[in-house]
C-alpha cells in the first residue's frame, strides 16, 4: 500500500502558547522529506513555550525522521522551548532521548599565549632540538640500511635504482642545460664589466671556469635538483604514506628505508656528479658566448679556460656535488616518510623538502668553503 509523501503541519494555541507539530506520510525517501529550515521559519515567527508532536498519521520512517527530530530538539533548546515527546512513536522517543541525553562535544580552544611566549627562544630551541633529533634518527636508519646493503642483506631492488637514476639524470638535462648556460653568461658578463676597466678582459675565462668548477656549477645544479627531485621524492613517499602503502611494506616485514629510501639516495649520488660536470661544460660555453661579444676569440678563451682548470677545482666541485646529493635525498625522503596522511600533508611535505634542502645546501657549501680555505686548497 502506497503511503503519502512525508510532510508536516504546525498548529498553535495562543492561549497556552503551545505549538503542535503534526507529522504524516512516509519518511523514507530523502528526496521527499521536508527540511527542518521550513519548520524553523514558522517557529521563529511564533511566540511559544511548548512544542508537542502528533504522529497519528505517520507512516514508515528511517533515520531521516530522527535527524529532523534532533534538529527540532536542538532548536527548542536554544530558544528555551520545552519539548513534549509523548506523541512520538516509542522507538523514536527512545532514540531521541539517547541522542539528547549527552550534550554535544565542544572543542576546547587553547588559551591564547602572549606574543613574548610564542616567540620565546626556549620554544624555538626546543623545536630545533626535536627536529635535530628526528633528523639524526633518520640518518642513523639510513646508515643501518646501507650497512645491510653492503652485507648483501638489504631489500633494495636494482630495478628501482635504475628507474630513479633515469628520473634524476636524463630527465633533468633540459632544465640543467638552460640554467647552466645562463649562469655561465651571467658570470661572464659580470666579470667582463669589471675586468675591462683594467684591460684584463681575457681573464673572464678564468673567472667563469673557476667559478663554475668550484662553486656555481655544483650549487646551481643542487638547487635545481632540490626543487625538482627532492620535491618529487617527498611527494612520492608522502602519497604512499597517505595511501598506507608504507604501512603495507612494514607489514610484509620489509624495511621502508631499504626498499624505498636507499634506491633514491644512491640514484641521486650517482647522477649528481655527472650532472655537475655537464653543467660546468655548458656554463663555460655560456661564458664563451659573452667573451665572444667582448672581442675575445674562441681560441684565446679556450686556451685561457684550459689553463685555469686544475684537479683541485674539479675535485672540490665533485665533492660538493656528492655532499649536496646526499643532503637533497635525505631532506626529500625524510619529509615524505614523515608526511601527514592526507593531500594537505603531501603538499606540506614537498614544500618542507625544498626548504630544508636549500638550508642544508647553504650551510654545507659555506662549511666546505671555509674548510678548504683553511687547508689552502
Amino acid at each position: 500500500m502506497n503511503q503519502p509523501a512525508a510532510g508536516f503541519e504546525l498548529d498553535t494555541d495562543n492561549a497556552s502558547k503551545t505549538a503542535t507539530l503534526r507529522l504524516y506520510g512516509s519518511w523514507v525517501d530523502a528526496a521527499s522529506v521536508p527540511e527542518f529550515r521550513d519548520v524553523r521559519a514558522q517557529l521563529t515567527a511564533l511566540t511559544v513555550d511548548n512544542l508537542r508532536f502528533d504522529c497519528d498519521e505517520l507512516g514508515d520512517w528511517t533515520t531521516l525522521l530522527m535527524s529532523f527530530l534532533l534538529s527540532c530538539a536542538s532548536y527548542c533548546e536554544e530558544r528555551g522551548v520545552e519539548v513534549d515527546t509523548e506523541g512520538l512513536p516509542e522507538n523514536a522517543r527512545r532514540l531521541l532521548s539517547i541522542a539528547t541525553s549527552v550534550p554535544a562535544h565542544q572543542r576546547q580552544q587553547p588559551a591564547p599565549r602572549p606574543w613574548w611566549h610564542v616567540r620565546s627562544p626556549s620554544e624555538a630551541l626546543r623545536e630545533l632540538l626535536d627536529d635535530l633529533r628526528v633528523s639524526l634518527a633518520f640518518f642513523g636508519d639510513i646508515c643501518i640500511a646501507l650497512g645491510a646493503l653492503i652485507a648483501g642483506k638489504a631489500n633494495t631492488r636494482f630495478a628501482d635504482f635504475r628507474t630513479f637514476c633515469y628520473q634524476s639524470g636524463p630527465d633533468a638535462f633540459a632544465i640543467i642545460s638552460l640554467t647552466s648556460v645562463l649562469v655561465g653568461m651571467i658570470l661572464g658578463y659580470l666579470g667582463a664589466v669589471q675586468l675591462q676597466q683594467f684591460g684584463a678582459g681575457i681573464y673572464v675565462a678564468d673567472l667563469v671556469t673557476i667559478g663554475l668548477l668550484r662553486e656555481m656549477g655544483p650549487l646551481m645544479t643542487a638547487i635545481v635538483m632540490a626543487g625538482r627531485t627532492g620535491a618529487a621524492y617527498a611527494a612520492q613517499l608522502g602519497t604512499m604514506q597517505a595511501s598506507e602503502e608504507i604501512d603495507a611494506v612494514r607489514t610484509l616485514g620489509v624495511s621502508p628505508i631499504e626498499f624505498l629510501v636507499i634506491p633514491r639516495i644512491l640514484a641521486l649520488v650517482v647522477t649528481m656528479p655527472l650532472l655537475t660536470i655537464y653543467a660546468n661544460l655548458l656554463g663555460i660555453v655560456g661564458g664563451g658566448i659573452v667573451a665572444g661579444g667582448m672581442g675575445i676569440s674562441l681560441l684565446q678563451y679556450s686556451s685561457q679556460a684550459g689553463a685555469a682548470v686544475s684537479i683541485a677545482h674539479i675535485g672540490i666541485g665533485l665533492l660538493k656535488s656528492l655532499v649536496f646529493a646526499v643532503l637533497i635525498a635525505i631532506a626529500g625522503c625524510r619529509s615524505g616518510m614523515q608526511s601527514g596522511r592526507n593531500s594537505a600533508g603531501v603538499g606540506r611535505a614537498a614544500t618542507e623538502a625544498v626548504v630544508t634542502a636549500l638550508v642544508y645546501l647553504i650551510v654545507a657549501d659555506a662549511s666546505i668553503n671555509i674548510l678548504f680555505q683553511h687547508l689552502g686548497i
